[in-house]
């Protein structure tokens, strides 16, 4: 009999409005969790970060964050499998970054553990402001001095934050270098707040939820999400369901639609289609 691993997108899939799991959703998840079904999420979402919005979801398998660059265990935070940059990849998008006046977020390893660094002043943006905020008090946000401070360590991430004219050129530079996966949508909550994340070639959620497979020995993969990112990851599985508020090019790529995030879309589709 074939296994399946059923995986998630968080943001706008199994998330609602106010970036939570429902009380709906976390009790049909956890029962079924609880009764042998493998279940686990991939998010663009650092593992601080997905603890948070997912407090009280009991996944027990490797969850995906980064948008694939780790594979890690959602209770002890021990990394299962990494995708970083190379010393050139690392000096090339630093010379690219300072060269056209952004100031990324800068996630790397350092120190034994993943941090998120920048220079700084990179906080008068008040959309980088607003995400700072939004973190007040996680332990990996470090201000450097000078630009050159903000790139140590072993990076696996950057983020950039600020208007679609600030960054589109730099994301079709970053888009056009085979070298990178290069990431760059609208943040769904806002009208005029835009994110490029540029991350090492294989760190897509696609190669994520495959290297996931392979580590834990599944057979096929179902999986759900709503946004762009989720394409390459729609792709790579043998079946994919957009929830109802998913942009229209991921459900062109879906098997289905289901119902949105709003109303309990994935839950409902596990309990229809996975009672164990």
């Amino acid at each position: 009999m074939e296994k399946t691993l059923y995986v998630s997108d968080l943001d706008g899939t199994l998330l609602n409005r106010q970036s939570k799991i429902s009380e709906r959703s976390l009790a049909i998840l956890n029962s079924l969790i609880d009764r042998g079904l493998p279940f686990t999420y991939a998010t663009a979402r650092s593992l601080q970060s997905a603890r948070v919005v997912t407090a009280g979801l009991r996944v027990n398998l490797p969850v995906v964050v980064y948008n694939g660059t780790f594979l890690m265990d959602p209770v002890s935070g021990a990394i299962k499998n990494a995708c970083t940059f190379t010393d050139q990849e690392r000096l090339d998008a630093m010379e690219r970054f300072q060269s056209s006046g952004v100031t990324p977020l800068v996630y790397t390893v350092w120190k034994g553990r993943d941090r998120v660094l920048w220079y700084r002043g990179a906080e008068k943006d008040p959309r980088i402001k607003k995400y700072l905020d939004s973190r007040e008090g996680d332990p990996r946000l470090i201000p450097a001095d000078t630009p050159e401070a903000a790139y140590r360590g072993e990076i696996f991430y950057y983020t950039c934050i600020g208007s679609h004219g600030a960054l589109a050129d730099l994301a079709q530079e970053f888009q056009r270098d085979a070298r990178y996966t290069c990431l760059f949508q609208r943040e769904i909550y806002t009208d005029d707040e835009y994110w490029l994340e540029v991350m090492p070639k294989h760190a897509t959620k696609a190669e994520g939820i495959h290297r996931l497979k392979e580590l834990c020995g599944y057979d096929r993969i179902v999986s759900f999400g709503d946004a762009l990112n989720d394409i390459p990851m729609f792709r790579g599985s043998d079946e994919a369901y957009a929830v109802e508020n998913a942009v229209p090019e991921l459900k062109a790529a879906a098997s289905g639609i289901i119902g949105s995030n709003e109303e309990d879309g994935v839950a409902n589709w596990l309990l229809e289609n996975c009672s164990m």
